[in-house]
């Protein structure tokens, strides 16, 4: 399996048989030496801070989302239930956006 950035797949985190939908934010790679791939979780609640990105609310959404980009995790690929959409473009730029922000991470320096 191979995954790209912007892949939003359903993933069972253990809590209480509860799936929740991960964007994928990891680059493509076909020759990683381990089946991951980095995820951020999408969630329904905000705290109105600068970690959640909002996304609207896409057609394999039920309701409007946030990306949380503080909440980020190395998913194995098994994990990776089922991929039920995609995030457009510009909402996935949006979301790189808020990780260079929360690594500090300036193409200027």
């Amino acid at each position: 399996m191979t995954t790209e950035p912007g892949q939003v797949y359903l993933v069972d985190l253990g809590m209480a048989a509860k799936t929740r939908p991960m964007l994928v934010v990891s680059r493509r790679d076909d020759d990683a030496p381990r089946a991951l791939a980095i995820c951020a979780p999408i969630t329904t609640s905000t705290r109105d801070s600068e970690y959640e990105v909002p996304i609207g609310k896409p057609k394999f959404l039920h309701e409007p989302s946030y990306v949380n980009v503080q909440g980020m995790q190395a998913i194995q690929h098994h994990e990776l239930k089922r991929m039920i959409g995609r995030l457009p473009d510009k909402d996935l730029h949006a979301v790189m956006g808020a990780i260079k922000w929360l690594f500090d991470i300036d193409a200027k320096k």
